[in-house]
C-alpha cells in the first residue's frame, strides 16, 4: 500500500500546524464545541503530539482502527498492555488516554447515581453496576441494596476471586442488609470468559442468598451477570425463586 493509499485510510499525514485553522482539533472544540470532534481528534488533543514520522492525527485513526472504532476495547486495557500493543506510546501518552477512558466511564456512572432512578429494571440495574463489573480479568460479586422505592442505599462488593468464581459469604450480606435497613437488594458478578450463561453453583448461591433474606423479609430481586457489553438477568430468564422485579 503507497502513502497516497495510507493517507485515504488514515486520513491526512500532515502536521496540525499545516491543517486549517478551522479544522484543527483544538480551535474546531473551542468554536463548535467538544461534542463535534471525532474519536480520533478527541485523543489527539489528548495525546498532544504524534510520534517520529506519524503526525498525532494520523497515530490516532491508525489506533482506532485497529479496534475499528471501539473505545470500550482500548478502555478494557492498562497502561502497559496499551504501550506494548502500539510500539512508539509512551507512558505519558498511555496514562493519560487512560486517565481520560476512566473519568469519562466515572462520569457515566455518575450521572446515573446522582439521578437516583429506581431500580425497575434489570437494565436500569445493569447500568448503574456495569462500571464496576463490565471490565474486569477476574471475577468479583457485588451486592446493591435498595430503599423500599427501590432507589439505591448503598452498593458493596462481597467476594473476589480467579477467572471462573469468586467465595461469598451470604452471612455478610444479610449483616450489610441490617445494618443498612434495606427493604431489597440486586445481587451481581462478572463473567471474565464473556459467556453470560449462569452456571449450577451461580443459581445454587442465588437461592442460598435468597432463602436467607425471606427470614428477615428482604426481597432479593434479582441476580445480573455483567460482561463488557450484555448481561444476563436471572429475573428476566425466570431464575429468580421469588421476585417481583419486572
Amino acid at each position: 500500500m503507497d502513502s497516497a493509499d495510507n493517507d485515504k485510510r488514515f486520513g491526512s499525514r500532515r502536521l496540525i500546524s499545516e491543517m486549517d485553522e478551522g479544522e484543527r482539533p483544538r480551535e474546531k472544540a473551542l468554536r463548535r464545541g467538544i461534542k463535534s470532534l471525532g474519536d480520533a481528534e478527541l485523543m489527539a488533543l489528548i495525546f498532544s503530539t504524534g510520534i517520529k514520522g506519524v503526525s498525532v492525527v494520523t497515530l490516532c485513526e491508525q489506533i482506532l482502527s485497529q479496534y475499528k472504532g471501539h473505545l470500550s476495547k482500548i478502555a478494557s486495557m492498562d497502561a502497559a498492555e496499551f504501550m506494548a500493543r502500539h510500539k512508539g506510546i509512551g507512558p505519558a501518552k498511555a496514562l493519560t488516554l487512560m486517565a481520560a477512558l476512566e473519568l469519562g466511564a466515572r462520569a457515566s456512572a455518575d450521572a446515573v447515581k446522582i439521578s437516583e432512578a429506581a431500580m425497575s429494571s434489570s437494565s436500569a440495574a445493569y447500568e448503574y453496576m456495569r462500571p464496576l463489573l463490565a471490565d474486569l480479568d477476574h471475577e468479583e460479586f457485588w451486592v446493591l441494596l435498595l430503599k423500599r422505592n427501590l432507589k439505591p442505599l448503598r452498593e458493596f462488593r462481597v467476594g473476589q476471586g480467579g477467572l471462573t468464581q469468586t467465595v461469598v459469604d451470604v452471612r455478610l450480606i444479610i449483616r450489610e442488609a441490617l445494618l443498612a435497613k434495606s427493604s431489597a437488594m440486586l445481587l451481581f458478578h462478572n463473567h471474565p470468559s464473556g459467556n453470560l450463561r449462569p452456571s449450577q453453583p451461580d443459581i445454587a448461591l442465588t437461592k442460598r442468598i435468597c432463602d436467607a433474606a425471606a427470614y428477615f423479609d428482604i426481597k432479593v430481586l434479582d441476580h445480573i451477570v455483567a460482561g463488557p457489553g450484555s448481561y444476563f438477568s436471572f429475573n428476566d430468564e425466570g431464575l429468580m425463586p421469588n421476585t417481583s422485579l419486572k
